[in-house]
């Protein structure tokens, strides 16, 4: 545990880090955080916001939403890698699926976290990317089960729809009330 918490004082000791996701509560949330372990943090909501960001002083860490309104996060992993090789960055999303882990280390993020995730989360997940091969970057990343799997599909869509359920059965292939019924469901482990 001791080794543990050097490492986290060592890792923020006057670290950049770029925070990109759409969700104003969950960004100032984690940025609050991070600024609280001595993380000089900048924020942005978009693709265009977080390049600019980076064209300007490039992030040491940098966690990227996957799904952002536009241009995505896996383009933005790409982009941040092409502006600075040596940013580590992590992909966060609430849709996890080991393709897209896949895509997005290739594409040259460190790991991979699923929502809902903290500060400390993050920092664990940093830590271990840096402890470990890069090749082996998913390596403690365990996929979804079926039920979760099939929840997050669930989600998305609702999503996609605004939040219309019946458009989303339509979508899905269901019933409106079978929808209902497994939207009242806790989401699975």
């Amino acid at each position: 545990m001791v080794q543990r918490a050097n490492l986290r004082v060592a890792m923020s000791e006057l670290h950049s880090m770029l925070l990109v996701d759409d969700d104003v509560v969950l960004r100032e949330r984690l940025a609050k955080a991070f600024r609280g372990r001595s993380f000089e943090v900048r924020t942005a909501g978009t693709y265009d916001e977080a390049v600019t960001l980076a064209q300007v002083e490039s992030p040491e860490y940098a966690i990227v939403d996957l799904r952002m309104p536009g241009k995505g996060g896996l383009e933005l992993v790409k982009a941040l890698h092409e502006i600075d090789e040596h940013t580590r960055i992590l992909v966060l999303t609430g849709y996890g699926s080991v393709s897209t882990a896949v895509d997005a280390i290739h594409l040259g993020a460190v790991s991979f976290v699923t929502k809902p995730a903290d500060a400390e989360d993050l920092l664990a997940a940093f830590e271990r990317a840096e402890r470990k091969d890069p090749t082996n970057a998913t390596e403690g990343y365990q996929a979804p089960t079926l039920a979760r799997a099939e929840w997050e599909h669930i989600q998305r869509v609702l999503t996609d729809c605004g939040g219309n359920v019946s458009e989303a059965a339509r979508r899905l292939g269901i019933h409106r009330r079978s929808l209902q019924r497994k939207l009242q469901k806790f989401a699975p482990k």
